[in-house]
């Protein structure tokens, strides 16, 4: 199947906000000016496209028990500590999407008067496409609010954000109630209505193409591709806003969210389903999915067109060697920042399938690496392994006699014992005397994502093995994802058999799952709240001298009950009355 990057065709008017007006320092252009320049016009909808909050990694698994920072500074590390606060929130999304919002307002209320093209039909076709692009990103942006700052307040009730469907001005009456919760997911759906029903799935997709011509009356085949072909194939799609809407609805049915959402674990495996099923179901699951930011071949094969078929959306891919900076081991000229736990690194099951708790996979504690999980290799560095360029040896024993050691230099020596490996590229060198760039992306979402996504919601809507209307069932998925990784091959699986009639169990297997595939792509912290999870687990690490292991405590966690849910921001409260704070904050 054809799949598509994206890579917004006014790339070099997104490069800043200066850039996408002239003269940019004067700002002399009125918002008006836009009726006569589709340029302009398409500015205006780029700061909806430059605001996305998951254009790049957040690595707030440092707030969860996934990992820790040797960064003393950083915001995460300070907030599991304690120090989240209404007005001190490194997760707060309120600022950033509401001003997207305001400015896919003002373009929605001024997008009809806009002379799109000279040909009729053309400028009509332009003017639905860039309205339903509109849409679907406020229909996205509402739902980082909701999954940031929705909340109950003191009076029991589960409210979102306030719904803004105008743009505001100086005239605007800013004092104004949040609706509930129940209310932004309807909101969001009428948006992502109305974008589904102009969008094609793929553009330039050739049976897409015919059904647009087919809804424009008299267009020529050649008037559809100038507006829904390949050169538009950056933009948000019919494919990415249902994306969206699954996500929306596994949000809503999750323990946290589902007394006042409107929304079943049925809705959410049929939402998810929506979306595989145009890949084929577990038939389409891409096979070296699970190595995505490492499988050279793809990156290097990615065009303006096509991009690897375990990626779903994703930010523009370039050039660099900034996440190898931050996250090599220092033996290797990196600053060591993310620090992954014992706690994730217990995920990992052994290379049978059997969790390390479970006599029967083998675990020995004196040998914790061998026999493990493909993907344990794959996502973190221990003690022992071999990394970067040079193929160094990397000792994280406490008794290692580099950097690389366990608590060696503050600030650039692991806290856990433990280097990410997840995301970067060993085929980078940060010598200084041979520092090289190689190409990176971010996924917004992932195809396996969606596969957990269905997985989640259809084993709690129909048990491990049911199916509802489809044509695959929550064991299948899960199945299919630890076999592509190598887990459970030589024994057809059989902790994945054993527990298949099982639904708690396989909750917790989907879970663990969802843990290891998603890590430090941004998930986890939103996960552990919305399954009303322990969020106050000890991160803990691993000591090693004179080859003993001992597991120790790292850092603690200091959340309270009420940061379930992120607050309003405290300096927007002070300013509106009519804006309840979620209970606690």
């Amino acid at each position: 199947m054809k799949k598509y990057l994206f890579i917004i065709p006014l790339a070099a008017m997104f490069a800043s906000c200066d850039d996408l007006f002239e003269p940019a320092i004067e700002n002399n252009l009125g918002i008006d000016h836009m009726y006569n320049n589709a340029q302009y016009a398409e500015g205006i909808l780029a700061n909806g496209y430059t605001r996305i909050p998951i254009a790049s990694y957040s690595f707030n698994e440092v707030a969860t028990d996934d990992a820790v920072s040797n960064d003393t500074g950083n915001s995460y590390r300070k907030a599991a500590a304690g120090s989240w606060t209404a007005d001190n929130n490194p997760f707060d999304r309120w600022t950033q999407c509401k001003s997207a919002i305001q400015y896919i307002n003002m373009f929605l209320e001024r997008c009809d008067r806009v002379h799109w093209a000279d040909d009729e039909l053309v400028s009509q076709m332009f003017c639905d496409r860039e309205k339903a692009e509109a849409y679907a990103l406020r229909a996205m942006y509402n739902y980082f609010l909701l999954e940031s700052h929705a909340g109950y307040t003191s009076d029991g009730r589960l409210l979102g954000v306030p719904i803004l469907e105008t743009a505001e001005d100086q005239s605007s009456n800013f004092n104004i109630p949040r609706n509930t919760f129940e209310e932004c997911v309807e909101a969001i759906r009428r948006d992502a209505a109305m974008a589904l029903d102009v969008l094609p799935w793929e553009y330039g997709n050739a049976e897409e193409m015919t059904r647009l011509q087919s809804r424009y009356s008299g267009a020529s085949m050649t008037q559809v591709t100038r507006v829904f072909g390949d050169n538009f194939c950056g933009r948000i799609s019919g494919r990415v806003v249902e994306a969206f809407l699954a996500k929306l609805n596994l949000l809503g049915a999750s323990p946290r969210f589902a007394e006042g959402s409107g929304i079943t674990w049925a809705d959410a495996a049929d939402a998810g389903a929506k979306v595989l099923d145009h890949i084929g179901g577990v038939e389409g699951m891409d096979p070296t999915g699970w190595t995505w930011y490492c499988n050279v071949t793809d990156i290097n094969n990615i065009t303006s067109t096509s991009l690897p078929a375990e990626v779903l959306w994703m930010s523009e891919r370039s050039k660099s060697n900034s996440l190898e900076t931050d996250n090599y081991p220092p033996s290797i000229y990196g600053k060591g920042k993310v620090n992954p736990t014992q706690n994730f690194v217990d995920a990992f099951p052994m290379a049978n399938g059997y969790p390390i708790s479970v006599q029967a996979g083998g675990y020995e504690a004196a040998n914790p690496y061998t026999d493990r999980d493909p993907r344990l290799t794959a996502y973190v560095v221990y003690n022992g392994m071999k990394m970067g360029l040079s193929n160094a040896t990397i000792t994280t024993a406490a008794d290692g006699t580099n950097n690389d050691a366990l608590n060696k230099l503050n600030g650039s020596s692991t806290r856990t014992g433990y280097y990410l490996r997840k995301l970067l590229r060993t085929d980078i060198s940060l010598d200084p005397n041979g520092t090289t760039e190689e190409y990176h992306y971010t996924p917004r979402i992932r195809y396996t994502e969606m596969f957990l996504l269905y997985a989640e919601a259809a084993n709690e809507a129909w048990g491990p093995t049911g199916t509802g209307s489809h044509s695959y069932s929550a064991y299948d998925v899960v199945k299919a994802l630890r076999a592509r990784a190598g887990v459970g091959v030589e024994n057809g699986d059989a902790y994945l058999e054993s527990i298949k009639g099982d639904k708690d169990k396989m909750r917790e297997l989907i879970r663990n799952e969802r843990r290891i595939e998603l890590s430090f792509e941004g998930h986890r912290f939103w996960d552990l709240r919305r399954w009303k999870a322990e969020v106050n687990t000890t991160a803990t690490g691993m000591r090693i001298e004179g080859n003993i292991f001992n597991i120790f405590d790292v850092e603690t966690r200091n959340y309270k009950d009420y940061m379930s849910y992120g607050p309003i921001p405290y300096s927007e409260v002070l300013k509106f009355s009519e804006l309840q704070q979620n209970t606690g904050w």
